[in-house]
């Protein structure tokens, strides 16, 4: 049964989604490299533009590989069966973690366009950068960023490589070892992207901090990875064996998951603007201001329909969260929030309290998702849909266990 169950899905990994994904993932890189040409073509023209665009397209891919590796230590921590539904789904985001460090090294080339404290001279212009030179300088930034991606990729490359290695051997223990690693790994994962989002977003307004930003942050990415291993997982329940497991049982957990998460979103975002507002000084306060002014306002409102309300709506219904082609589209509405989300925490730091909009803000995340897309279809393809030599997936296989969603 079991040998029969893994020829199925090895069938299924290499012949049916490389029969369908091998043109998306050709047609996808394509478009995405012909993308960054142009913007690279127009970066020229403008290169603060460039980068202010790139960082925004760079936290949104690397944000979701990051995304993909918490919620597949989370799956190994606490043994979900919602977990082996999605978990190569989830494995093959986290084994874009180098191509994400290759998405960050142009930014180094941008850090003067990008952060005041970077640029020669700008302590002497602002008392507030003299007292976080020995914080926010450049030497110290680089340092701090090779730090966190070498966590990233260490963490991922353990999860993915004994994973793969059970897949080999059959080996019980690996199961363990995945399980200690991930407590140990989502501390570091929160330590290090917490940081992350102070150096790379929160310093491009350097007088303003925010204790909870971090938080923020790491729920979104969370919550867009469950968006992505949702729509993912829809997509491929209709070929076996994966779709004997992606039942409607586990259409519902990945669901009540993104209501968990969407819930906990607004209520960190809420309450850091409902401190910040209220305590009312001028060192706060002013992110705030520069994002609710001339025309930013509109895209506060849009988040908090689109981020909360409507999802929280929908997801609140058994008739959307059990329903797979119904939650996509969920998936899909979160996954184009959370970009525009990375976008209002980005951009008003450069135009404060008036809307302004790039054709490089929207083409640079597209190019780049391209790529990404591509690396994960063709990372996807190489191992079997499923972990079946994982003690744990007893059980699953059942015939008429649950309904098909």
């Amino acid at each position: 049964m079991q040998t029969e169950a893994r020829g199925e899905a090895e069938f299924v990994a290499g012949n049916v989604i490389g029969a369908e994904a091998n043109r998306v993932r050709n047609s996808v890189v394509a478009v995405g490299a012909v993308i960054l040409i142009l913007c690279a073509l127009g970066g020229l023209a403008n290169p603060p533009e460039f980068f202010r665009a790139y960082l925004i397209g760079v936290l949104y891919w690397l944000g979701l590989a990051l995304g993909c590796l918490s919620v597949l230590m989370l799956h190994h921590l606490v043994n979900g069966r919602w977990g082996f539904s999605v978990q190569r789904i989830l494995e093959a985001g986290v084994r874009t973690l180098p191509l994400t460090l290759l998405f960050f090294l142009p930014l180094l080339l941008g850090l003067r366009e990008l952060y005041a404290w970077a640029r020669p001279g700008a302590e002497a212009a602002e008392e507030i950068l003299r007292h976080k030179a020995p914080y926010l300088n450049v030497p110290f930034f680089l340092g701090r960023a090779a730090f966190y991606f070498a966590v990233w990729l260490v963490l991922g490359w353990l999860l993915t490589r004994w994973s793969s290695e059970q897949d080999r051997t059959n080996d019980p223990r690996l199961t363990l070892w995945l399980r200690r690693l991930s407590g140990p790994g989502l501390v570091l994962y929160g330590f290090t992207m917490t940081f992350a989002s102070i150096d790379w977003v929160m310093s491009t307004e350097p007088q303003w901090f925010s204790t909870i930003f971090g938080a923020i942050f790491l729920v979104g990415q969370t919550l867009a990875a469950l968006g992505f291993a949702t729509i993912a997982g829809v997509r491929l329940a209709n070929g076996r064996p994966l779709g004997r497991i992606f039942t409607s049982e586990r259409v519902h957990d990945l669901g009540n998951m993104m209501l968990a998460f969407v819930v906990l979103w607004a209520y960190m975002a809420f309450a850091q603007y409902l401190i910040t507002w209220s305590g009312n000084l001028p060192d706060e306060i002013i992110y705030y201001l520069h994002r609710t002014r001339g025309g930013w306002e509109i895209v506060a409102v849009l988040l908090g329909v689109f981020y909360f309300g409507f999802p929280f709506a929908l997801l609140l219904h058994r008739a959307v969260t059990r329903h797979g082609p119904r939650l996509l589209g969920v998936a899909v509405a979160l996954l184009i929030v959370r970009a525009m989300d990375i976008f209002w925490m980005v951009e008003p730091s450069f135009h404060p309290g008036q809307f302004y909009l790039h054709w490089l803000t929207i083409l640079i995340p597209i190019g780049l998702g391209g790529i990404w897309l591509g690396a994960f279809i063709w990372l996807l393809q190489g191992r079997p849909l499923l972990a079946f030599n994982d003690p744990r997936f007893s059980g699953l296989l059942k015939a008429g266990e649950e309904s098909h969603p």
